[in-house]
C-alpha cells in the first residue's frame, strides 16, 4: 500500500498542470497550422501506446486491464474524451488559451450540477448557490448582449460540458471497474476513434513541426504519468483544487507566447468561476468527511 503524502501530491499536481498547460500551448500552435483531427489522432497514438505499456506491466497484463463488465459504457467514455479534446483544441485556435480556459474552468460546476440526475447524488443548496455564481462568471466572460456575441465562445463551453459528462461517467464506471481498466479503455478507444476520423484529414508536416508533435506526445504521456503518481500518493479531494493552476499556466502561455490579451471581464468572470469551483470541491469534501 502506498503511503499517503499530501504535500508531495500537491507538488506533483502543480507539475501536472504545468505540463498539461505546455501541451495546450503546443496543441494551439499545431492546430493553427494543421487539421485539429490529425493533430489529436497522432497524439492519441502515443497515448494508446503508453496506456498499453502501463497495462502490460500490471498483474494480469493487457487482458486483465481490458476486462470489463460494461464495455459499452467504457467505449462511450473513451470516444467522448477524444471528441472533447478535439473541441477544446479547436477552441484554442478560435479564442486562444486565456478565454478558452477561463470558460472551461466551469466543468467542476457542471459535474456538481449533473451529479444528481446522472449519479443520484444529492446536491445541497450551498453547492447550487456556488453553481449559480459560477455560471454568472461564465456569462461575464461571454458578455451576451453587451458586445456582439461570438458563437465561437460556446466552443469551450461545449468542451466543458463534454468533459464534465466524461468525469461523471468515469465515476459511474468506477462502481464496477477499477481505475486501470478505465484508463486502458480511455486510451485505446480514443486512439481507434481518432484514427477512423483523423486519417481522412492527413496533411504533410514540416520537419520543425514534427519536433513540436513529438513534444506534444511526450508532454501528453508525461502529464498522464504525473497524474497517476498524484493519486498514488494523495487523496483526490486534497489535490483537486490545485488543478485550477492549469488555467493560470495556460493563460500565462497565451499572454507571453501567443500575444493574447487579458480582458477585464475574463479576469472577473474567471475569478468567479474558480472561486465557485473551489467552494464546490470544499463542500463535497466536507460532506464526504
Amino acid at each position: 500500500m502506498t503511503v499517503q503524502n499530501t504535500r508531495l501530491g500537491i507538488w506533483l499536481m502543480v507539475a501536472t498542470t504545468f505540463v498539461f498547460a505546455i501541451q495546450d500551448g503546443i496543441s494551439r500552435h499545431l492546430a493553427g497550422e494543421y487539421n485539429v483531427l490529425m493533430v489529436v489522432m497522432i497524439r492519441y497514438w502515443f497515448f494508446a501506446a503508453f496506456v498499453i505499456a502501463i497495462a502490460a506491466r500490471q498483474a494480469g497484463g493487457v487482458r486483465a486491464a481490458a476486462a470489463t463488465r460494461q464495455p459499452v459504457l467504457q467505449a462511450f467514455r473513451g470516444m467522448l474524451l477524444s471528441l472533447e479534446i478535439c473541441v477544446m483544441v479547436g477552441a484554442f485556435v478560435l479564442l486562444g488559451l486565456v478565454e478558452s480556459h477561463a470558460v472551461f474552468a466551469c466543468y467542476p460546476l457542471l459535474i456538481a450540477a449533473l451529479s444528481g440526475p446522472i449519479l443520484g447524488e444529492k446536491v445541497g443548496w450551498r453547492r447550487w448557490a456556488a453553481i449559480a455564481v459560477g455560471f454568472v462568471g461564465v456569462l461575464i466572460i461571454l458578455q451576451p448582449g453587451v458586445r456582439v456575441f461570438e458563437i465561437e465562445a460556446l466552443v469551450p463551453l461545449a468542451a466543458a460540458f463534454m468533459f464534465a459528462l466524461y468525469g461523471l461517467l468515469t465515476r459511474y464506471a468506477a462502481r464496477k471497474d477499477d481505475a486501470a481498466t478505465s484508463f486502458f479503455w480511455t486510451g485505446t478507444v480514443g486512439a481507434v476513434v481518432m484514427t477512423v476520423i483523423g486519417v481522412w484529414f492527413w496533411e504533410p508536416m514540416s520537419g520543425p513541426d514534427w519536433v513540436w508533435m513529438a513534444a506534444l506526445c511526450v508532454t501528453g504521456v508525461a502529464g498522464h504519468w504525473l497524474l497517476i503518481k498524484v493519486y498514488e500518493v494523495a487523496e483526490a479531494s486534497a489535490v483537486q483544487p490545485f488543478a485550477y493552476l492549469q488555467l493560470v499556466f495556460a493563460s500565462a502561455l497565451g499572454l507571453l507566447v501567443f500575444g493574447e490579451t487579458l480582458r477585464t471581464n475574463v479576469v472577473i468572470g474567471g475569478g468567479l468561476v474558480v472561486a465557485a469551483g473551489l467552494f464546490t470541491l470544499w463542500r463535497a469534501r466536507a460532506k464526504a468527511s
